[in-house]
């Protein structure tokens, strides 16, 4: 192997050259040699008895030079960094046409799928609904074992704001580590799937959940947690991998004064908080994205939005002030959680503008210097720059249409507000919405393009504040008029794949998409970028110019990203196909994806593969079931079953208008169920089955009843209207 890079020569040459410079040169050199990378591609296993001792050997410095096993995926973002650049270059620009299904796996899930697989040796590693683990032979799809947590849907399924997606896994020294819905953490021998340790996270009595995927560094295990809508105070907890203990605990919003601060961090924090802020919780769960500069030794969390989302209703004295650390980046010390600096790129949120998108690190030249810096997009529509050593802030600039802010001010890195912003008195239709500019779809950076390709959100939200707010345990507890947004028209949003230029600080170009909600990017070496769509489509783009260069219709809508990885000198691509999340959950997808019925499937490809399609179901055709209906329709309780069906049903059901996601919608509830209604909303009977929790702890017969008598006139108001016309 005469091409092989001397990563003697590297160091030697360049002694003072930062983790992220000397990593991006070896790449460099990796591209350089097509035959390189297809040489040193691990041989697959046959069997589930996966190779112990090579898997034992990714640890520490093997995370930390993912370059010496580039035909693997071995962590959530392929790097520590989080760029999600793949070296590999068979597949490139020129033969990508030549694209084929290798094989496709439908996996019996018709909820949301987020997950990001890992590919080690070529066994894949994938999550799914309600944190269940798969572990899969690439060059397949046939699977070797499974592993499913239990979580008991009955409590837990009330508590999912977002559906019950989780969105990737951990690996190191031959263990997968999984947040699960519930709260654990749970470390699994990868080679059969069994439990090795597990530890519960936070109290399972309170509200919290776990999507997001677990980070190793420095041989800890860091995992997060969401929930903020439904009050509760936000924090990261890092694990020793080995054993489960805890490492440390970082809370990132003050907790009551009177119970002590935890830090000084959190001492600092509350000069910035009023009133009774800690009922509620706070907010600023860290439900997504972490990053790891093994030199710096920092570890950067990012964090969300408040409890409420407005910031009246947090801070009743004064609603002027920051929150800290809500909607942040926060570098934390590797060794003791403590904070070393943070950003807050939204201070005081009201607009649910989470800081917890992706945390891309990476070496840059800037203003004629190298800079270590971190490139984020979150939530409120701005592209950041800083530098992820001090935190300095070198650029802040606008990637999408925005409404709430000017500007940032790079003096002070404070945005500067637009009057339009406030809904304190008014409604507004703000931009972005709560979804942002960019949500959790993970973006990517090229380093031979330079460019950043990024999922974009383009919707608005009319934003409305309840005076009439109250903190209700068990609740979404947003502190805004719902009823206002449901009786409002807005334009229909949609979404696209933007190459925004981080030194020219623009867009380079943009492709538009009909879904708000897309998947996440992947770039390669071969001038690629691989993203699906809320249509079913998965397709590839030039890199340089955004050109479309392929397309595969998988009939299911995907939010999920793709990774790319080599078995037996192949390389191959694949990506979960999976409608949910917060959009999917109550809307369904659309374009000819529409016509489908949404159901879970692993595809993979590769040049010149011709595997036939598993067969797709075309959606079942739904009506309105009011007039099938025996049952009386009580006006008067009409009108409080819409308020409450609005803020207990909508977020999952949606309209009662027809229009279903991947939850139903119930204007289409069959008659026969009508006839158990409070058993169903009540007592949770169909919670194992459906995931539908019970509510009987939140209402009362009488008002489920309300809500059920509200479903019905809509049902029949629809059946009426469809009738018309098609006479």
């Amino acid at each position: 192997m005469n091409n092989v890079p001397s990563l003697k020569d590297d160091i030697a040459e360049s002694p003072r050259i930062s983790a992220q410079s000397l990593f991006r040169s070896i790449r460099m050199k990796l591209l350089a040699s097509t035959s390189l990378v297809l040489l040193i591609g691990l041989p697959v296993y046959a069997n589930a008895q996966v190779a112990q001792n090579d898997l034992i050997q990714i640890d520490d410095r093997t995370l930390a030079e993912p370059w010496n096993r580039p035909g693997d995926w071995m962590a959530y973002g392929l790097t520590q960094g989080e760029d999600r650049f793949s070296p590999l270059k068979q597949i490139d620009k020129d033969n990508v046409a030549e694209l084929g299904l290798a094989w496709a796996k439908k996996l019996g899930t018709t909820r949301g799928l987020e997950c990001t697989p890992l590919v080690i040796n070529g066994i894949m590693y994938i999550s799914l609904p309600w944190s269940g683990v798969m572990a899969i032979d690439s060059r397949n799809g046939e699977t070797l074992w499974e592993w499913d947590p239990q979580v008991d849907r009955a409590i837990f399924g009330r508590k999912a704001c977002c559906d019950v997606v989780n969105r990737g896994l951990a690996f190191y020294k031959g263990n997968l580590f999984v947040g699960v819905f519930d709260g654990r953490l749970v470390a699994l021998d990868a080679s059969n799937g069994s439990v090795v340790w597990e530890t519960r996270t936070f109290d399972q009595n309170q509200d919290y959940t776990i999507t997001g995927a677990p980070r190793i560094f420095d041989g800890k295990v860091v995992i997060g947690n969401g929930g903020a809508e439904f009050g509760v105070r936000g924090f990261v907890t890092a694990y020793f991998c080995d054993t489960g203990e805890m490492a440390w605990r970082t809370y990132t919003v003050p907790g009551d004064p009177k119970l002590g601060f935890e830090s000084p961090d959190m001492e600092k924090a509350a000069k910035t908080w009023s009133g009774e802020w800690w009922i509620a919780g706070g907010g600023g769960t860290c439900w997504d994205s972490f990053s790891y500069d093994p030199e710096l030794k920092l570890l950067y969390v990012g964090t969300g939005n408040g409890s409420p989302w407005t910031r009246i209703g947090r801070n009743q004295t004064n609603k002027l002030l920051d929150n800290l650390y809500l909607s942040s980046i926060l570098a934390l010390n590797a060794d003791d959680g403590s904070i070393v600096w943070h950003y807050q790129t939204t201070p005081g949120d009201n607009w649910d503008y989470t800081a917890v998108q992706q945390m891309i690190l990476t070496d840059i030249e800037w203003k004629g210097s190298m800079r270590q810096v971190i490139l984020q997009a979150p939530k409120n529509g701005f592209f950041y720059i800083l530098d992820r050593k001090t935190g300095e802030l070198l650029a802040a600039d606008a990637f999408i249409e925005l409404n709430w802010a000017e500007r940032v001010d790079l003096e002070t890195g404070r945005p500067i507000e637009t009057a339009f912003s406030d809904y304190s008195t008014f409604p507004r239709e703000i931009k972005p919405s709560q979804a942002g500019g960019h949500s959790w779809h993970p973006m990517s950076y090229n380093p031979q393009t330079k460019l950043v390709y990024i999922p974009t959100n383009e919707a608005t939200r009319v934003f409305q504040r309840d005076p009439e707010w109250e903190y209700t345990p068990g609740a979404m507890n947003m502190g805004l008029d719902n009823d206002t947004v449901a009786r409002t028209q807005i334009h229909f949003p949609q979404g696209g794949l933007i190459a925004w230029d981080p030194i020219k600080r623009k867009r380079v170009w943009t492709v538009d998409h009909s879904n708000q909600f897309n998947g996440g990017t992947l770039a390669s070496a071969g001038d690629l970028v691989f993203q699906g769509n809320g249509e079913g489509n998965f397709n590839a783009y030039d890199a340089k110019t955004g050109k479309e260069l392929w397309s595969f219709f998988t009939g299911t809508a995907i939010i999920a990203p793709p990774v790319t990885y080599l078995v037996n000198g192949d390389q191959f691509l694949s990506v979960l196909a999976g409608w949910g999340g917060g959009l999917g959950l109550r809307n369904p997808p659309t374009g000819k994806a529409a016509e489908y019925f949404q159901e879970g499937i692993l595809y993979t490809f590769k040049l010149g593969g011709n595997s036939k399609q598993p067969s797709l179901v075309k959606h079942p055709r739904t009506r309105a079931t009011g007039p099938d209906i025996d049952i009386e329709i009580n006006e008067a309780y009409v009108e409080p079953g819409r308020v409450l069906y609005i803020k207990n049903c909508g977020r999952c059901h949606g309209s009662v208008d027809g229009k279903a996601g991947i939850i139903p919608d119930l204007a289409t509830t069959p008659p026969e169920f009508h006839q158990i209604w409070q058993q169903i909303v009540g007592e949770g009977i169909f919670a194992s089955s459906k995931g539908m929790p019970p509510f009987k702890h939140n209402l009362s017969s009488e008002e489920i009843t309300y809500i059920q008598h509200f479903v019905i006139s809509e049902s029949k108001l629809l059946a009426e209207n469809e009738k018309e016309k098609n006479e």
